[in-house]
């Protein structure tokens, strides 16, 4: 019995469509790695679901494994699949809650992938415990604002904001046209600024904190010091 040779994970995407089309589910792995949490974040932006948003992604790649046969070679392979977890996450939220806005997907441009930030992010020396710390403090504070924008302009931030799509690519996605995507954006970038506002200046408050157990232990310390210093 012949060993299966390694995929080389640098292959081109047009090479692994090509053999994902012939059924190579080393193909298709290294492909779903590849474009992973570019799928995870727009199934997510519309979702608002962790575990929703990782069932749309599944789904969609089932549905993308299906039909990669048909997949024109002209349009970049991270644009069909974007569109095709974008409609799987559309179909789910109008499942649960029978209002969603269906959001239509026609057409094939091409969208450039960005990995070169988080690339050298991983790249990076480790953080100390007290500032990862904080960076998912932050990080968790983030997303509870960006999920609490509306959802016509969700999407777009995540797109833009996030996966760096360009508008034109942005506007392909969600079949909507430049200005739109421009305006709700800029819309989006000020309500999220209004939002993280509102949260600093409430914790102006409790900034330095000194209630509970630390003022209770100072007071503790400075009486028994008094009691010791004074004569019986």
């Amino acid at each position: 019995m012949h060993a299966v040779p390694a995929i080389d994970e640098g292959l081109p995407d047009g090479e692994l469509v090509r053999r994902v089309s012939a059924r190579d589910h080393g193909a298709f792995r290294v492909l779903m790695k590849r474009h992973n949490q570019m799928l995870y974040r727009a199934a997510r932006s519309i979702l608002k679901n962790d575990a929703e948003a990782e069932d749309a992604v599944q789904e969609a790649y089932l549905q993308a494994y299906r039909a990669m046969g048909d997949f024109r070679g002209d349009a970049k392979l991270s644009t069909w699949l974007v569109r095709i977890v974008v409609n799987e996450s559309i179909t789910r939220l109008h499942k649960h809650t029978r209002r969603a806005e269906v959001i239509r997907l026609e057409g094939d441009n091409p969208q450039q992938d960005q990995h070169s930030s988080e690339d050298s992010m991983n790249q990076s020396l480790p953080e100390q415990p007290d500032r990862a710390t904080l960076r998912a403090e932050m990080r968790k504070l983030l997303e509870a604002r960006i999920d609490s924008l509306p959802e016509a302009f969700r999407s777009v931030f995540v797109l833009r904001a996030v996966e760096e799509m360009s508008v034109e690519e942005t506007a392909a996605v969600l079949d909507l046209n430049e200005a739109t995507v421009r305006t709700r954006f800029f819309r989006a970038k000020g309500l999220l600024r209004e939002s993280l506002s509102r949260d600093i200046d409430l914790a102006h408050s409790d900034a330095f904190s000194f209630a509970g157990a630390r003022c209770d232990r100072i007071v503790a310390a400075v009486m028994a010091r008094l009691e010791a210093a004074e004569p019986a």
